[in-house]
């Protein structure tokens, strides 16, 4: 399956925001979007141009994507999935996204950060409803519960990421037992629970085109 292979801080410094890519080393000095905090390229520093309506509205696109890294096809089928959908068609492409597994095992601080949580659920560390899925874009509902596995609550980095989640915080529509290595999925978020700096009507003007 084709997937980005390049570095990941190149894509939050094209984004011109961090896009927490890299787990807790986005929250550190070593941070390279603190340090080189320009677009990459020998003219990153120099070279800013006016940019049209396309491609104010391409470059949050661009944004969501790489946000929650998906390639194009998968992303425009999850908009077609959200058009679909009654309500506001911004608005249901931000909850699909997030109703992601794999975004769910990041949110919930069982990996630093979703390509992370990607690889642990495609080796079998989780269990949705009691039964093991190792598909990262499987969708969750209200009520679902997500456990680490019995013989997976020893492996460090599931160890390390919850020790650091405190400094992103759990989601109030996420319930957390970190004691027992499982989480509740109390209810699907509202536009109003989802802070990421992310215009999505342009994303939606986009692909109305």
């Amino acid at each position: 399956m084709a997937r980005y292979t390049d570095s990941s801080c190149r894509l939050c410094r094209r984004e011109g925001l961090k896009l927490f890519l890299k787990g807790d080393r986005c929250y550190s000095e070593k941070c390279s979007f603190e340090r080189r905090g320009y677009a990459p390229g020998d003219h990153g520093q120099s070279h800013k141009k006016q940019q049209s309506d396309y491609g104010t509205q391409l470059r949050e696109k661009q944004k969501l994507k790489r946000m929650y890294g998906l390639l194009e096809k998968q992303f425009h089928g999850y908009f077609e999935k959200a058009d679909r959908q009654k309500g506001i068609t911004g608005t249901n492409l931000l909850v699909l996204l997030e109703r992601r597994l794999d975004n769910m095992i990041f949110r919930l601080g069982f990996a630093n950060s979703r390509i992370e949580a990607r690889q642990l659920i495609s080796h079998g560390h989780f269990l949705v409803n009691g039964k093991a899925v190792n598909i990262p874009s499987y969708l969750l509902k209200a009520g679902d519960e997500v456990t680490v596995k019995e013989g997976s609550r020893k492996i460090n980095r599931i160890l390390e990421a919850m020790e650091t989640v405190a400094r992103r915080g759990v989601p109030n529509w996420l319930g957390l037992d970190k004691d027992n290595f499982k989480a509740t999925i109390k209810m699907l978020p509202v536009r109003e629970d989802l802070t990421m700096p992310v215009q999505e009507q342009l994303v939606v003007e986009l692909y109305s085109k």
